[in-house]
């Protein structure tokens, strides 16, 4: 969004995702700040995290349904299924991963790591796919595969998940993955980003 959008500070214009904080990258700050010598502006530590699913600006998403639908599911109607879809998802506990590759994100713009998680994580980012499915169904979509590559809120561009960390920005638009020096990473718990902003939440 740009300073003028008029969604800004909103709660329906804050971007939502379900996600997992990272709690550390190697050994120590040290080996997190040693991969800047390959990104550009690299990324507070402290932001940074593993998005397992992207739901998006919710203003944008309840257009973006009531416009599959036809004007048949209304904002009014849909919002608060989607909260308490969202609300009562189960926790994934915290977990460790590895990586040792940086590979370019989003067309070539950022850096990130590519990261190996436990099976786990892979079977909890296909619960909340499928628990999305689910819940767009009953909010009275076809085609739900289509809808969910088309929205401009999802942002779900693969049906293929890769974990990944995004650090920084890229040195260039045509950067290719660079293989690193092993580095654990530590996970906390999942989370709803701008949770509290939610209407139930209130």
């Amino acid at each position: 969004m740009t300073a003028s959008d008029p969604a800004r500070g909103k709660p329906e214009g804050l971007r939502i995702t379900v996600e997992v904080p990272v709690l550390s990258v190697g050994a120590g700050l040290s080996d997190y700040e040693g991969l800047g010598r390959y990104v550009d502006s690299l990324r507070k530590p402290s932001g940074l995290h593993m998005t397992l699913l992207h739901v998006g600006i919710l203003d944008h998403l309840l257009a973006d349904i009531e416009s599959w639908t036809k004007g048949r599911s209304t904002p009014e109607k849909v919002l608060p299924e989607i909260v308490s879809w969202l609300t009562e998802l189960p926790v994934l506990e915290g977990f460790l991963g590895k990586s040792n590759r940086l590979i370019p994100l989003g067309g070539g713009r950022l850096m990130g790591l590519e990261v190996d998680v436990p099976q786990e994580v892979h079977d909890y980012q296909a619960l909340l796919v499928q628990g999305l499915h689910v819940l767009l169904d009953d909010l009275g979509l076809d085609n739900i595969d289509d809808f969910i590559l088309g929205s401009r809120a999802l942002g779900y561009r693969s049906p293929r998940w890769l974990p990944h960390i995004a650090i920084g920005k890229a040195k260039s638009r045509h950067e290719i993955p660079i293989e690193i020096a092993p580095v654990a990473i530590g996970f906390g718990d999942s989370r709803i980003r701008n949770a509290k902003a939610l209407p139930s939440a209130q």
